[in-house]
């Protein structure tokens, strides 16, 4: 096989464009930022993802990876060409899918063979025909006959997990009109289908909408248990418990029934808003999915009345922060809880001392609106010192096993606030705290 292309070298991009790369496979990694690829093929990955340093440095030392702004190079030289940029939502929660175009007009001007042309992006249904459209449409002004396919291939991603899920994947969706291309992306998938990784093969529009009924589906799973825990507060009951039991239902698994402060990310948000905006401009609504979506933002906003309702007034408080990332093993923020819990606290007249272990950087610019109300420290014992409180956004594992005889002494007050229940409620109680959980 020719070398793969892979159009944009962000999160998506990148692992993947690696991962295939470790499969034994040639790949040429795209990108228009010229600094980002300079750092690339000099080992400087531009986002946290554990292992993937490694896993680049390896496979750019035998030479089956590299980096590069040239994609007209890129274009020549491959036979398969992943489209991984991204599709940021408009204001009314439609995917904005102009830098998925741009780059099928891109390929279509610097095609000189057959090529598959692969969404890698999660893009609305329909896409892969707009796709289809644009590229004929430039090789007839081109004037030349070309013959190409398109595929989606919908990613399926965790952060902090993204190397285990690409090389260990439930399945592999391959959406296709063409055995031609499918067979061809069974044999860049060649080593998942050699250890017997399940391949739905599918149409282009199947394809697409399996990723979003996918992400939209575990999205109402969260906020269906939010929504429980919320309830059993008010009745005496443990979500946790109720949560265990439900997971022992095969026909439920356990998976995705944590409760805490809503989720977000780069994926649940997008893409339940943007499946919603689908169905409305094909005149269905999935009331669910709207559900899900008022829910979990009003589910952030439980979490600060949560504190409020505690301690009362919070001006001048302070309260120390652990985890802003909106997941643990990731530095990534998009619509992350804390960017409206602690803007929501600043807006009450609270003090906030914060640490992450990688979400610093981000953090500092997307809460530079409440910088005078923020500061960050370098571990979680010297956030919490002189405190009146304590609250755990995020579940890093260095949290989930503190000393907490050290933190209550270094406290001013004693309130905890465990917004993902990694913590027994007796054991904090021994301690001297008052502790609140969620749904607990």
């Amino acid at each position: 096989m020719k070398k793969i292309a892979v159009i944009g070298s962000g999160y998506v991009g990148l692992v993947a464009g690696t991962c295939l790369a470790d499969f034994g496979l040639n790949v040429m990694c795209v990108d228009n930022n010229k600094d980002k690829i300079e750092g690339l093929k000099k080992g400087i990955i531009p986002i946290y993802e554990p292992g993937l340093d490694d896993l680049v440095k390896r496979n750019m030392y035998y030479k089956r990876l590299d980096f590069t702004t040239d994609i007209k190079s890129a274009v020549e030289e491959s036979e398969v060409i992943f489209i991984a940029v991204g599709t940021p939502p408009k204001d009314d929660g439609s995917a904005d899918l102009q830098y998925v175009l741009q780059v099928a007009k891109d390929i279509a001007m610097y095609m000189n063979g057959y090529k598959v042309i692969v969404d890698k992006s999660t893009v609305p249904i329909g896409t892969g025909q707009k796709v289809k459209k644009v590229v004929n449409d430039i090789l007839k002004e081109r004037e030349v006959d070309y013959k190409f396919d398109v595929v989606s291939n919908p990613e399926f991603l965790r952060e902090g997990s993204a190397i285990y899920d690409f090389t260990h994947p439930d399945r592999v969706v391959i959406g296709s009109e063409s055995e031609k291309a499918t067979k061809i992306m069974r044999d860049v998938y060649r080593v998942l289908y050699l250890n017997e990784t399940p391949f739905v093969e599918t149409n282009i529009e199947t394809a697409e909408m399996i990723k979003y009924a996918s992400n939209a589906f575990l999205a109402m799973k969260i906020t269906f248990i939010n929504e429980v825990a919320n309830l059993c507060e008010k009745v005496g009951a443990n979500v946790q418990h109720v949560a265990k039991a439900m997971g022992r239902d095969g026909r439920i698994s356990p998976k995705f029934l944590h409760a805490g402060p809503g989720y977000g990310g780069s994926c649940f948000p997008k893409d339940t808003k943007a499946l919603a905006n689908i169905a409305r401009e094909h005149g269905e609504v999935i009331s669910l999915i709207e559900t899900t979506v008022k829910a979990n933002e009003n589910q952030k906003l439980k979490m600060v009345e949560k504190i409020k309702n505690a301690m009362g007034s919070l001006e001048g408080k302070t309260l120390g922060i652990l985890g802003i990332t909106f997941k643990p093993k990731t530095d990534d923020m998009r619509e992350a809880p804390s960017l409206v819990i602690l803007t929501e606290l600043a807006k009450m007249g609270a003090k906030m001392k914060i640490f992450d272990p990688e979400g610093e950087k981000e953090g500092k610019w997307r809460l530079g609106h409440i910088k005078d109300s923020i500061e960050f420290y370098t571990d979680e014992y010297e956030a919490n010192i002189n405190a009146d409180a304590l609250i755990i956004i995020t579940e890093w594992h260095q949290f989930r096993n503190m000393d907490l005889d050290r933190l209550k002494e270094s406290m001013k007050d004693n309130y905890f606030f465990d917004l993902r229940n990694i913590y027994e409620r007796e054991l904090v109680e021994e301690k001297g705290f008052k502790y609140f959980g969620v749904g607990v």
